[in-house]
């Protein structure tokens, strides 16, 4: 997917982890989605949050397309807007990283921001 500034997207790579964690804790309905979202704390400030949901929110952004959605609150993506979500599986670690263009700051583990 590419980067859209108005929304959140996610590389092929955290697509395939996504779909691979969702096959593990059987989730086949179509009903479910990656819930992305922001919380108060970490050691920057804010933290990311990722989920998997299927009851949608009033107030909710829908991202992605027919092979994942991406659901957002309303509040989380006054930050999170413009976001890319990847996977890495490196040596330095491993999991999802939030490529995101609004932080001013990100601690070292990358699961925390400042704007």
């Amino acid at each position: 997917m590419q980067v859209d500034a108005g929304s959140i997207t996610i590389t092929e790579k955290a697509l395939w982890k996504a779909k691979e964690l969702m096959r593990e804790a059987s989730i086949s309905s179509p009903e479910y989605f990656m819930r992305v979202g922001v919380k108060g704390g970490g050691c920057s400030g804010l933290s990311y949050e990722l989920d998997f949901d299927n009851e949608s929110k009033p107030g909710d952004m829908d991202f992605g397309d027919d092979q994942l959605r991406i659901v957002c609150d309303m509040k989380s993506f006054l930050y999170l807007c413009g976001t890319e979500l990847d996977f890495t599986d490196g040596l330095n670690g491993k999991g999802f990283n939030f490529i995101n263009p609004n932080a001013t700051r990100t601690c070292g583990c990358g699961e925390s921001f400042a704007v």
